[in-house]
């Protein structure tokens, strides 16, 4: 059996998704950009697209720009109201993306703002008592933090966040990638100034997403060289990939209650799997709290062994595919970032097995019978 668990790391193309891309591979070839026919009706597509990203996230088609994917659109949202509007601090934490971490670290080293780092806990929940002292020590601020952790699924309370950040009139940016398709955003309803989809998080396409970019907030592109996406990103418009995106969210979306509960009940499966079968294993931050957790995602600590450090290896021979953190990087450990920031053991080996629709339950038991068996037979 060969057994994929990384789904948060990407996830398999939809048929349905290929079927509707496909064409536009083919037979629509034209540049959008282009005023004949040819381009008019691939033009068309792009809007169209654009209609059906905005009508399910209950905003305007003209708030949504289509990007490379996620690191772009975090890019773009935070380097640009930076610049555009003169923000000079940063609130941010330090369980971030690199997509954002990286991106706030790179305009602090120039001197463009000052960062602040929110305090947390040991399972990665914020102190939005702390988010509130910075604010009011601090104006002209961007709020960076992201919906789900990509590595421990640790939930954060975005709309709490979007109403203190109106309160402080303070720019709020969420990196939703890892909640794109899997909860429903209703952006009438929280007050966030950009949120970013990847389509390959949701069966879509890799190499494509998009930055909602609230209207009231007028930012300059990060990309340029054309009059492309209302002139907010230069260059040719990835036209199947966007066909491939408003699908594959479509879907998300119209089957989303019953992915949920499926999803939840294989990760369910594999808590009591795991539980039962290895004294001493743990789970990071929230990611074995239904209600506290992104259900897709499930981080992993396993008890000290002689194995730590070839257990993704000896799992990949096993034709299990998981990740020990995030898919950024290698390892047992994964040198990950965010289990460093929560005080993990270094010792303990950390997995983080991600499902999706396609998983089944005989695939969660072959993986935690193996896991299971691994350390029964090697010693600590």
């Amino acid at each position: 059996m060969r057994v994929y668990l990384d789904n948060a790391a990407t996830t398999p193309l939809d048929k349905e998704v290929f079927e509707v891309m496909a064409p536009y591979m083919l037979e629509h070839y034209g540049n959008p950009s282009s005023i004949h026919g040819h381009g008019r009706e691939v033009r068309a597509a792009i809007e169209k697209a654009r209609r059906t990203v905005a009508n399910l996230l209950n905003t305007s088609p003209a708030e949504i720009f289509f990007t490379s994917g996620g690191t772009e659109a975090d890019n773009a949202a935070i380097v640009c109201s930076v610049r555009t509007l003169g923000l000079k601090h940063i609130i941010t934490t330090r369980l971030e993306h690199h997509a954002v971490l990286h991106t706030v670290q790179m305009l602090e080293k120039r001197g463009e703002v000052q960062v602040s780092y929110l305090r947390h806990d040991e399972r990665g929940v914020l102190d939005l008592d702390h988010l509130k002292e910075l604010l009011a020590q601090n104006s002209q601020t961007l709020v960076t933090i992201m919906h789900a952790n990509n590595e421990i699924g640790t939930l954060n309370d975005v709309e709490a966040i979007g109403d203190i950040c109106k309160s402080f009139h303070a720019i709020f940016h969420s990196d939703t990638v890892q909640t794109m398709g899997h909860f429903k955003h209703d952006l009438q309803k929280l007050h966030t100034n950009f949120i970013v989809g990847s389509a390959h998080k949701f069966h879509g396409p890799k190499g494509v997403g998009f930055l909602y970019s609230d209207a009231s907030v007028k930012i300059q592109p990060l990309i340029q060289g054309g009059a492309q996406e209302r002139n907010m990103r230069g260059g040719t418009e990835n036209v199947y990939g966007i066909i491939g995106l408003a699908k594959a969210l479509e879907i998300a979306y119209r089957d989303m209650e019953e992915h949920r509960l499926h999803i939840q009940s294989l990760k369910d499966r594999m808590i009591h799997k795991l539980r039962d079968g290895l004294e001493g294993v743990s789970f990071n931050g929230m990611s074995a709290v239904a209600d506290k957790s992104l259900y897709t995602v499930l981080s992993v600590s396993l008890p000290p062994s002689s194995m730590t450090e070839m257990l993704l290896f000896n799992l990949d021979i096993n034709k299990i595919s998981v990740s020990g953190g995030s898919a950024c990087s290698s390892g047992a450990n994964a040198g990950s970032h965010v289990l460093e920031a929560l005080g993990v053991d270094p010792d303990r080996a950390n997995v983080r097995f991600s499902f999706s629709k396609l998983n089944t339950p005989e695939e969660i038991d072959y993986a935690a019978e193996v896991l299971i068996n691994m350390y029964k037979k090697i010693p600590a």
